[in-house]
């Protein structure tokens, strides 16, 4: 499990250390992809698995479903980790997330994020006045 959000650099070959606690998890290769919130997803190879069999099912009929596999498995592409733990991010996935030198490693249960500081900082803003709400509403899903 990936928790914690952790305050990284994005080097000049686009590279990003993942941080120590979350390499032993994901391996030597990981899959990188366009992630909600203008955000990039990053999953185990196991973890990636079970998200791309679950999108496999879904439905080419509909049209949010084809949507969604297009945006998500389109967008995905395999990187090895190094011996110190960097992973190459493709040029079009550091433009999509808007990465810029500073960038925030967040873990996030079965997948890491990587976004841009900037951004980080005020989705986080936005989602802690919203916290309350949130947790009514997962309440009466019987989540909390």
């Amino acid at each position: 499990m990936f928790l914690g959000e952790y305050l990284h650099t994005l080097d000049a070959k686009k590279r990003i250390s993942l941080p120590v606690k979350f390499r032993k998890e994901v391996g030597k290769t990981v899959v990188v992809t366009r992630g909600l919130d203008n955000c990039l997803f990053v999953y185990s190879l196991k973890d990636w698995r079970l998200i791309s069999e679950k999108l496999g099912s879904l439905s080419i009929a509909q049209s949010d479903q084809r949507g969604f596999n297009r945006f998500l498995l389109s967008g995905a592409v395999e990187v090895g980790v190094d011996s110190v733990g960097r992973i190459l991010i493709p040029d079009y996935l550091k433009s999509f997330a808007g990465l810029k030198s500073r960038v925030v490693v967040a873990g996030v249960n079965d997948r890491i994020e990587i976004w841009n500081e900037k951004s980080w900082n005020e989705y986080k803003r936005r989602i802690e006045r919203q916290a309350d709400q949130m947790a009514e509403k997962l309440g009466d899903l019987g989540v909390l």
